[in-house]
Order: structure tokens, then sequence, then C-alpha cells
């Protein structure tokens, strides 16, 4: 079953570098995850299932430079998480460093998996991206 995760949530990251990930998204989360470099300069948090259906498309695709480039930076970063008695999660440091944690976070809910944001990206990235927003739409949902 594909968990489908929605929604945006305030949080912040504490100087062990974890974060609380809300009980509305837990029980999708499941226990055990996978916590990655994402695009666009966020983390990625993925539930296991998910992330193996992922993971058996990228084995289906040709063998091409640009598969291997994208696996070893995609991989590399990835991170077999799991939720503390508090519901946190545990951000290695190279991911912190990588999305440009710091106190303020945010974490999305973008379908299949969450994504965490510092709060000043996510701010830029929004305001950077508010314009597109409606031609996205246009674009996207245009019945031909």
């Amino acid at each position: 079953m594909i968990n489908m995760f929605i929604g945006e949530y305030h949080h912040s990251l504490d100087n062990k570098g974890r974060i609380i990930i809300p009980s509305k998204l837990r029980e999708d989360l499941g226990n055990n995850f996978i916590t990655t470099r994402g695009l666009e300069g966020c983390l990625y948090i993925y539930p296991e299932t998910n992330w193996n259906l992922i993971i058996s498309k990228y084995k289906e695709l040709p063998d091409t430079k640009d598969k291997r480039y994208f696996m070893r930076i995609f991989l590399s970063g990835a991170s077999a998480s799991e939720l503390d008695q508090q519901g946190r999660v545990n951000i290695p440091s190279p991911l912190i460093d990588y999305a440009k944690l710091e106190k303020d976070c945010l974490i999305i809910g973008v379908d299949d998996h969450l994504e965490i944001w510092s709060q000043t990206e996510w701010e830029n990235f929004i305001s950077n991206n508010e314009e597109k927003f409606s031609d996205l739409a246009d674009t996207l949902f245009t019945i031909n």
C-alpha cells in the first residue's frame, strides 16, 4: 500500500539533531523508514514500503551514467531511521548540513514521502515559485 502524506507542520530541530514527526503522520510513516537527500535542498523521508517501490523502479532503469550519478548521491545520503519514544527522528549531521537545517524547520507531506525543510529555505522556495504555481497548474491539469 502506498501512503499519501499531506500538510505542513512547523517543528524545531533540537541540539542533538532530532525533530518530532507530527503524530498525524507517524502511523502512515511506520516505525522504520528511510531519510535521504531530496531535491531542491530538502530531505526526503520514505516509509519502508514506498522506499522499496522506488528502489525497484530504479533497478529497472538501464545502467546509464545519469542513473549511476543520481543513485550515488541519492543512496549515499540514505539512512535507515526510526522514531524514538517521543516520536522524534535523529537526522544525521551530513543531511543536516545538506538541507541547511537550523532550529526552525518544516515537515511537509508530498504524496508518497515527507520533506524536511529549513524554514528559511522553504520561504525562499515559496517566494521564488509563487508566480509559477498558477502556470504549473494550467500545464499539469489541462485536459486535452
